[in-house]
């Protein structure tokens, strides 16, 4: 199968078998809330796996050899297999190692994405597991990029995000795509972070120690999104620089490198390390909301 069309209720959903990636998510209204890709940015929904961001010099280090590994890794670049459990509303997507990964990354693993729609609502769960005799040093995002603004009608200012609860700490910005060792103040007020293409001149504003686990994507009336996730541990928020009409909501665990960081993998903030044997599992759900103008 190429590609598969999920069918809740007031709800469906997209997945094709090249790198698990939703492309299509819309309401029973036919309202499409997923960016359509473009020459802005030909993406829709990549899966980061195994690094979030940039390594510094595109190398992986581990055991004193040198991997050559490019921003956000190869899993949104690979065919994944369809799992047997597919269903109307669910369907499920295995990536495992093989000589290609293992240049790039010297682990044993095993992928395995699932996408299940209930009412209005989207989840996507993230189940990594190591499949190796060695720990397995791993990091995973989602980059779902949604339109921006959600409909015709509205100005792109007319959206803000509106977070669970207040997020008082400073953010972190990039430079050259790593992580810059200075923090910066938050552009987020209270729980409210207004938009502006602006506020993506200096690239993503990501917390890496959010206080919250759901954010509102919405302008004062019409389509709205509720975003919410379990497991990971930063969040990104991006826009391509210059006035792309999409908003990426970007659940982490793990970042890009510092800039000042030369160290190992495994060492490298924000890496999971999971056993031999053993697996993490983590998701997010998308919630649509929709009302007319």
């Amino acid at each position: 199968m190429e590609q598969v069309t999920l069918h809740g209720d007031g709800i469906s959903a997209t997945i094709v078998g090249q790198g698990a990636e939703l492309v299509s998510l819309r309401n029973a209204e036919g309202l499409e809330f997923l960016w359509q890709a473009g020459p802005e940015w030909r993406r829709h929904s990549p899966v980061l796996f195994p690094i979030v961001g940039r390594l510094k010099g595109d190398q992986l280090r581990h055991g004193g050899r040198v991997y050559p590994l490019t921003q956000h890794g190869f899993a949104r670049d690979k065919p994944f297999v369809w799992a047997a459990e597919t269903s109307p509303r669910s369907c499920t997507l295995v990536l495992t190692d093989d000589a290609d990964t293992r240049t790039r990354y010297p682990f044993a693993f095993r992928l395995a994405i699932t996408y299940t729609l209930e009412r209005r609502e989207l989840g996507v769960s993230f189940e990594i597991a190591n499949t190796g005799d060695e720990t397995l040093p791993a990091s995973i995002g989602a980059h779902p990029a949604f339109n921006w603004p959600l409909q015709p009608g509205l100005a792109k200012t007319d959206y803000h995000l509106t977070f669970a609860q207040d997020e008082p700490a400073p953010i972190r910005r990039l430079k050259d795509g790593l992580v810059l060792a200075a923090p910066r103040p938050t552009p987020i007020e209270g729980k409210t972070l207004a938009l502006s293409e602006q506020l993506f001149e200096a690239d993503a504003v990501i917390l890496d120690r959010p206080a919250s686990t759901s954010v509102r994507y919405a302008a004062a009336n019409g389509a709205a999104i509720e975003m919410s996730w379990q497991g990971f541990k930063e969040l990104g928020i991006w826009s391509k620089p210059g006035g792309a009409p999409f908003l990426c909501i970007e659940p982490w665990h793990g970042l890009a490198s510092p800039v000042d960081f030369d160290g190992e993998f495994a060492d490298k903030p924000g890496v999971m390390l999971i056993a031999p044997g053993e697996k993490r599992v983590l998701s997010y759900q998308v919630r649509l909301e929709h009302a007319p103008l």
